[in-house]
């Protein structure tokens, strides 16, 4: 096996330990993170379901008015800011966090940080 088929096993290996200890319900939902090497994802998720509330990414229009880049730790602490404001106005106050198998460090860390700053409680 290559060094990425052993990466990407190890990755979706940590995803399911992860998602077998939290999930998202109507009254708190999942806050999930997702990155590659260029942009940087987020969506608010109900587990019982089985469907995205809310979603942002450093694709959005609103986004990329910001002149910013998704694979930047500034960027990802944007893209935070924005899906806490999108969770507070669909009415949504808490949530679990869900840092999608990577290491709480950098762009996970900075999209937390701007999710609880826009009023998100985790």
């Amino acid at each position: 096996m290559d060094k990425q088929k052993v990466k990407a096993k190890a990755l979706r290996r940590r995803q399911r330990r992860i998602r077998g200890k939290i999930s998202g319900t109507p009254e708190v939902p999942r806050l999930r993170v997702t990155r590659s090497n260029c942009h940087i994802y987020a969506q608010v998720i109900d587990d019982i379901a089985g469907r995205t509330l809310v979603a942002a990414s450093s694709l959005d229009a609103e986004f990329k008015s910001q002149d910013k880049s998704g694979a930047t730790v500034e960027g990802a602490e944007a893209v935070g800011e924005l899906i806490g404001k999108r969770a507070k106005d669909a009415q949504i106050e808490a949530v679990v966090f869900d840092r999608g198998g990577y290491i709480y460090h950098g762009r996970v860390k900075a999209l937390a940080d701007g999710a609880r700053e826009a009023g998100l409680k985790f």
